[in-house]
């Protein structure tokens, strides 16, 4: 069994008629050459919290490998950027620190560690993918689509990453790694190490690594200097550091582990922003300087202990308990939001988040309730948040202290007593509260208004019912609903409140979002070529949008939100050497910007990406030397208003990426060529919410050099 929590999979409601969608998908990330469909089969989907088959879950499913984890690391270690390379349907990466607009099928994921939830709901800080070094993982497991497996957030999805496991026998390994581009050796060159020791004595076996990165600065395809993004936080100039330790005992059936992960990442405030023009499509650029204040940092603390017993009054156990700390510091200015009289004209400040999440997880499995072909799941969940953010620089709070609780129970079904076929049925219920003090807000929101706290609650169940068909020799039909519950960003709702009179208790603002999802697919696998079509649609009668006012500093909109989009995915085996891949995302999304009960305008570049196709070649050329080629194609897109005005566009760009990995016993050398060709080009995010400040361009040809070695 796997060493982390492995948990039971979604959880249907019983709210109202559950529609049958009738929905397919195929695992994603699919065997590599070597490997075959008998292969496949036998990779079990433990964030689906039954340990599911992949040929019995009625999800889009995406498995991130070993392999494939080790080519994206080298071409870019950012995870937004290694997500988008592989998951169509997840948005563009920033290229920053923030991981703001990084949707996926246009809404936002839950980012979980060994099912230790990342994300921040009460004060969403878009800093999720930078809370633990990429190295730590031995896999990543993505869930598309709005569900209630694990509770609060996953309106998007669920990515989980999966850590690395201590090995059978003592062993230690020595990863050293360069990175820089041709423009600037000296500013953009950059450093990482990261050193393993692991093993097993008797019953015990332990992990420890530490990672240490130090990045230079980055250059556009012209050999200008990429703008830094001084406010939200770069990773450029940056320094990171990465505690990991995992050990575990096990004895008969039962295993007890612990897991501690301690990242850290922070700017070194040695560049500053000079301003672009969006207008003239000047980019913005940086220059030496000094920033005052904090550094712009990300801070995360996780621990969690598990345990689980194979046979516990004929059950398997899985418990899990977990504590997660996150500070997630911003960069300062004097921002309109931040004035305030009594502290004198042109204040300078800036914003810390601050979030303690602790919880448990309790699943309990049944492969057989009696002699029935019917499995079981069920459990209870809980978690517990506190979460605010303060001005660091005069010690106020911009959002007031938070507090919420949430407990859940839920139960899982599959039945199997028909030939080829597999339905899950299953319901999770919710009970939440969310305490907020009395406060005020800052003064400029029309002089500080006083807001009289409360201890609001919210009930929901939450059901899926979905059904896995095989239709004949290779080929396999599934249909899904599926139903999330996410919080809006409470800490917005709260620090954006301008007006009199209001009161925590009734701010309809605060009542949660619940997604309906829906999918249609077919899969066809056999040892050769493996293909994927799904559909699907994801709608909320109150869903969430945010608005930028002129600070740039965004606020919660809660309006009906529709959308819809396909996926394709195909792996052609075309011989014992080389693997094709292509991968195809579309999606369309609207929301009711006139509050009639119907949509009618674009969701921006916040929640939509554009259609993106991505191809890959990858080749054996011996034992020893391998080599992945892969192209990002990204469409054109326009927003549309209700009245059918473009608001904004994109132009799309084409890149391309080179992976090589040479293998000599004990060790290897990697390259990775980023934009390989040098395209030229501006961000998604710069094109769709950009401004003058944020008119970045992307990354032109930059190198990564690794050399490992295990002894």
């Amino acid at each position: 069994m796997p060493s982390q929590l492995s948990v039971s999979l979604s959880l249907p409601a019983t709210r109202k008629l559950l529609p049958l969608a009738i929905c397919l998908a195929l695992p994603t990330t699919m065997a590599h050459a070597q490997d075959n469909s008998e292969a496949v089969e036998e990779i079990l989907v433990s964030t689906t919290r039954s340990n599911a088959p992949l040929s019995q879950i009625p999800n889009t499913v995406t498995l991130i490998d070993e392999q494939d984890l080790s080519q994206q690391i080298n071409i870019n270690n950012d995870l937004s950027t290694l997500l988008g390379n592989l998951i169509p349907s997840f948005a563009p990466s920033r290229q920053k620190m923030t991981s703001f607009g990084e949707s996926l099928r246009g809404r936002d994921p839950l980012y979980m560690v060994d099912g230790v939830p990342q994300s921040n709901p009460l004060r969403d800080g878009s800093r999720d993918g930078h809370t633990i070094d990429p190295l730590m993982l031995e896999r990543i497991e993505v869930i598309h689509g709005a569900n209630a497996i694990h509770g609060i957030g996953a309106s998007g999805g669920i990515i989980n990453l999966i850590t690395r496991r201590p090995a059978d026998q003592w062993q230690q390994s020595l990863r050293l790694e360069s990175f820089g581009q041709e423009e600037d050796l000296g500013e953009s060159l950059g450093y990482g190490a990261n050193y393993s020791i692991s093993g097993r004595s008797g019953d015990f076996d332990v992990l420890a690594s530490l990672s240490v990165r130090n990045t230079g600065i980055n250059y556009d395809a012209n050999g200008d200097i990429v703008g830094f993004d001084n406010a939200q936080g770069d990773t450029m100039d940056a320094d990171t550091r990465n505690l990991f330790f995992k050990g575990g005992y096990e004895w008969q059936d039962q295993r007890l582990e612990l897991t501690v992960n301690d990242f850290n990442l922070e700017g070194n405030s040695n560049w500053v922003t000079v301003n672009g023009d969006i207008a003239n499509g000047i980019p913005t650029t940086a220059e030496p300087g000094f920033i005052p204040g904090e550094p712009v940092s990300n801070e995360v603390t996780m621990v969690g202990l598990n345990y689980s017993n194979e046979e516990f009054l004929g059950h398997e156990l899985r418990l899990q308990g977990y504590d997660q700390s996150f500070a997630g510091t911003y960069g300062g200015g004097t921002f309109g939001t931040f004035q305030d009289p009594a502290f004198g004209p042109d204040l300078y400040d800036q914003s810390q988040n601050n979030s303690d999440k602790r919880g448990f997880k309790l699943t309990l499995a049944l492969d057989e309730l009696g002699e029935l072909p019917l499995g079981l799941v069920y459990g209870l969940d809980y978690l517990s948040d506190d979460t605010f953010q303060q001005l660091v620089l005069t010690g106020r709070n911009w959002v007031p202290e938070s507090s919420y609780e949430n407990y859940s129970w839920f139960a899982q079904t599959d039945y199997t007593g028909i030939e080829n076929l597999t339905v899950t049925i299953g319901v999770r219920h919710e009970r939440s509260s969310l305490e907020v003090d009395d406060f005020t807000t800052l003064y400029s929101y029309n002089g500080g208004q006083f807001v009289e706290g409360g201890d609001p609650e919210f009930s929901e169940t939450l059901g899926n019912i979905g059904a896995t068909y095989n239709l004949a020799e290779h080929w396999r039909l599934y249909a899904n609903y599926s139903e999330g519950f996410s919080m809006p960003d409470v800490g917005r709702v709260l620090r954006g409140i301008n007006t009199p009179g209001q009161d925590v208790e009734t701010f309809l603002n605060l009542e949660p979002i619940i997604t309906e999802n829906t999918e249609l697919g077919l899969e066809y696998n056999n040892d050769v070529i493996s293909a994927q079509l799904s559909y699907y649609t994801s709608d909320s009668d109150l869903g969430q949008r945010l608005q930028a006012n002129a600070d740039g500093i965004y606020s919660v909109q809660r309006e009906r939100t529709e959308i819809d989009g396909f996926e394709f995915r195909a792996q052609w085996l075309a011989s014992n050497e080389d693997t094709l891949g292509l991968r195809y995302a579309h999606t369309d999304g609207q929301y009711d910007a006139d509050d009639d009960g119907s949509v009618d305008t674009d969701l921006s570049g916040a929640n939509m990406s554009p259609s993106r196709l991505n191809l890959s070649w990858e080749r054996n050329w011996s034992s020893a030397l391998m080599t992945r080629l892969q192209v990002n194609v990204l469409h054109d897109r326009d927003f549309n208003n209700a009245a059918g005005v473009t608001t904004s566009s994109f132009d799309g760009y084409s890149t391309v990426d080179l992976y090589g990995e040479y293998q000599l016993n004990n060790s290897a050398f990697r390259l990775g060529l980023q934009n390989l060709t040098n395209t030229d080009y501006f961000t998604y995010y710069s094109q769709t919410l950009g401004n003058n400040g944020r008119n970045f361009k992307g990354i032109g040809r930059s190198f990564s050099l690794s050399y490992s070695l295990n002894f």
